[in-house]
């Protein structure tokens, strides 16, 4: 019997069985075509890993948070290699700057503070890079801001031989903008620009997440990926109040996943293909009979379903080799190793969501 001829619950679970096997035959998926394109989009075995891989990597988060005793997951790629969450807010990096960074009881919850708050957090997203700078420069608001105290702060840092950086995703040095020979001096002057040019008051009267999209776009170094991840920081906060289902820009490891899902679009581009798996996700998790827990009540949205997409395109390295993507890329870089600082998890006020007792 072959892979055509089997049923779908047996499929899944000869991936569950073993994740590492290889398979490569499409299937039509007709339910996905769209009602103003003629060709209907064709779906690879790595699409129902898609799921598979968003109902466990969610198993894992909870199972952690409840420190079960028993191993987190039998999923040998997911025990070996590190991924990220099934929600991004759920992140470690994540949490952090919503509780540590952005409400924050002690410091000026304005506008402008805020705003500058977040950009500085995520122009380097590195939780130890922000701690060096509150020990260093104090607290952290705009009316103080100078930028030689910044500057002398993060020399410091990387004179020490610590990272300022996340290895997360690059950030451009933008010396051709700003004229700086260190990179984090240009992206504190792009921050200064950012700031005198009233952006934050400027997005904070805006309705829509692309409008705030494209005004961070209007800046030296903020392409469509780092554009999309600033304004989705943003919008953890109180100056916008934008739907996650209502904009979202792929990035390029979105893109190879996509590419390994489907043989064929169908007609769509990948922003619509993220919008229809969003749409879609409660059908799909029932047709392969997999429970997916949810955040407390909140479904996947764009952002979370564009990351899996991008964490997806590393899990079929392993799991679907003969899967090439458009990267062509083979390994998974980072392994996985526990971090046992407890998190106590609590998300935007605003979604309403209420996570009991998590400690």
């Amino acid at each position: 019997m072959n892979s055509k001829s089997k049923s779908k619950g047996q499929q899944l679970d000869l991936l569950k069985s073993d994740p590492t096997k290889p398979v490569s035959h499409w299937r039509p998926f007709p339910s996905i075509t769209p009602r103003d394109f003629h060709s209907p989009a064709l779906v690879t075995q790595a699409y129902d890993t898609y799921w598979y891989f968003a109902a466990e990597r969610q198993n894992v988060f909870f199972n952690r948070l409840r420190r079960s005793n028993a191993s987190w997951t039998d999923d040998p790629i997911l025990t070996e290699y590190k991924f990220t969450n099934a929600y991004r807010a759920a992140d470690r990096v994540s949490q952090y700057l919503i509780r540590n960074v952005i409400y924050r009881d002690d410091l000026p919850s304005n506008e402008r503070d805020v705003f500058f708050r977040t950009i500085l957090f995520k122009l380097f997203n590195r939780i130890e890079t922000w701690e060096h700078l509150e020990r260093e420069v104090g607290p952290i608001a705009w009316e103080a801001y100078d930028f030689r105290i910044y500057d002398a702060a993060l020399k410091k840092l990387k004179k020490s031989g610590q990272k300022v950086y996340s290895a997360a995703y690059i950030m451009h040095p933008g010396s051709s903008a700003f004229g700086y020979k260190l990179k984090h001096q240009n992206h504190l002057k792009l921050l200064e620009r950012m700031m005198e040019d009233e952006l934050p008051l400027r997005i904070a009267g805006t309705k829509r997440m692309q409008e705030g999209f494209d005004l961070l776009k209007l800046y030296p170094t903020i392409g469509d990926f780092l554009g999309y991840q600033f304004i989705t920081d943003l919008n953890y906060s109180e100056i916008t109040d934008y739907s996650e289902m209502e904009f979202v820009i792929p990035g390029p490891g979105a893109l190879d996943g996509i590419s390994k899902c489907f043989a064929s679009l169908g007609g769509l581009n990948e922003v619509e293909i993220i919008r229809y798996v969003a749409d879609i996700q409660e059908e799909e998790f029932e047709r392969l009979g997999l429970s997916f827990q949810g955040l407390w009540g909140r479904r996947l949205q764009l952002i979370d379903c564009q990351n899996l997409f991008c964490e997806v395109s590393k899990y079929t390295r392993v799991s679907h080799p003969d899967i090439a993507g458009v990267s062509n890329r083979t390994r998974i870089k980072q392994k996985f190793s526990a971090n046992n600082s407890k998190i106590h998890y609590w998300f935007p006020p605003k979604w309403g969501i209420d996570t009991g007792d998590t400690s």
